[in-house]
């Protein structure tokens, strides 16, 4: 196991059901947090800013959501006082090489991942989770 806790971040419930039990059965993590709203991610990212023990290890971010969008929560999440390294991985549905360029401008994003999930990919991130710790 790479990581104790898990956030995903996705408006899509059955894209966070699917990546869920993909993670369960490949031991991914011990605790998976979804949030279907990228704001409640902040909030509760602020809440546990400097508290190490409570911060993902890993955050599993889609693009295209209401309300705050992935790039949204990017720029918001560089802003909180975090000095735990989570590593951040955007698991989406868009092609586009607008986005696949923006994400390389985050140095949080470790990688760009189109959906849907599979175990090789959840496999590629638990190397470099590995690698990173």
């Amino acid at each position: 196991m790479k990581n104790k806790l898990t956030y995903i971040i996705d408006d899509d419930k059955m894209s966070v059901k699917l990546m869920t039990i993909l993670m369960d059965k490949n031991n991914f993590c011990e605790e998976v947090l979804p949030f279907y709203n990228a704001q409640f991610a902040i909030a509760k990212l602020k809440q546990n800013c400097i508290d190490n023990e409570n911060l993902p290890d890993a955050i599993l971010l889609d693009l295209n959501m209401p309300v705050m969008d992935g790039w949204q929560f990017l720029d918001e999440f560089i802003k909180l006082p975090i000095k735990k390294e989570i590593s951040i991985f955007i698991i989406t549905s868009s092609i586009d090489p607008f986005d696949i360029e923006m994400s390389k401008k985050y140095s949080a994003v470790k990688d760009y991942i189109i959906k849907p999930i599979t175990v090789k990919k959840l496999d590629a991130l638990c190397i470099i989770i590995g690698n990173l710790n």
